[in-house]
């Protein structure tokens, strides 16, 4: 028997039953697993498929750590939280989507796994600009950071700042705000209603750029449209 503590990402299902979940562990990095039997109507734990829900998971190894292990046992690893409020789930959906994405390749990372802990928590305090802080943080961890200087324009491109303004949407704004993350990742901000949108565009553009096959997770849509 192995057991993993493991944020859920994504999950799809498969027959009538069953669905495959598609995890970071804190043992192993990001990992697959089969699960029998979830779907059906006398299994309480369907609830448990919502996105970052934090679960304990106990397999039979088998084979390579790239195989998908078929699941044993499955609980919550830590109380279970309904986040009943659409801004809520709306963030905790693109933020799914989003890690589904860079962690693909990941192998056991505890600073990945710290971020996303301390995301949830963050998230549970209503903080409804944790996602953004969340892809800052993960730009140095990813390695892809821009590089810090005094001038005043970010060049998503090259990842500097220059004197010179080379994309619009990295205008005077938004180069301040990405500088304020790049001098403290763990900086809490409040964004205005009309700034959210503008950092998030200049995130997913920086990403595209920068992460290999990066694409914009399909949920951006909705989260823009709940905080409209």
């Amino acid at each position: 028997m192995h057991n993993q503590t493991c944020f859920l990402l994504y999950y799809n299902k498969y027959g009538d039953n069953d669905a495959f979940l598609h995890c970071f562990s804190a043992e192993e990095g990001y990992r697959s697993f089969f699960v029998k039997g979830i779907y059906s109507s006398k299994n309480k734990k369907k609830p448990y498929l919502f996105p970052l829900n934090l679960l304990n998971i106990s397999v039979v190894k088998k084979g390579s750590s790239q195989s998908v292990s078929t699941i044993s046992k499955l609980e919550l690893a830590a109380e279970f939280y309904d986040f009943n409020d659409v801004k809520t789930n709306s963030i905790l959906f693109f933020t799914a989507e989003f890690l589904h994405q860079i962690l693909r390749n990941e192998d056991q990372n505890h600073q990945s796994f710290s971020a996303i802990y301390d995301f949830r928590e963050e998230i549970k305090s209503n903080n409804f600009d944790a996602h953004i802080e969340l892809l800052f943080r993960f730009l140095k961890i990813s390695g892809i950071a821009p590089l810090y200087n005094q001038k005043k324009y970010l060049d998503p491109e090259s990842g500097t700042f220059h004197e010179e303004i080379s994309n619009a949407v990295f205008n005077d704004e938004i180069s301040d705000i990405w500088k304020s993350f790049l001098e403290n990742e763990h900086l809490k901000i409040h964004l205005k209603k009309t700034q959210r949108n503008d950092v998030l565009d200049s995130l997913m553009v920086y990403y595209h750029l920068h992460f290999t096959g990066f694409y914009i997770p399909n949920s951006l849509a909705v989260l823009r449209q709940i905080f409209e």
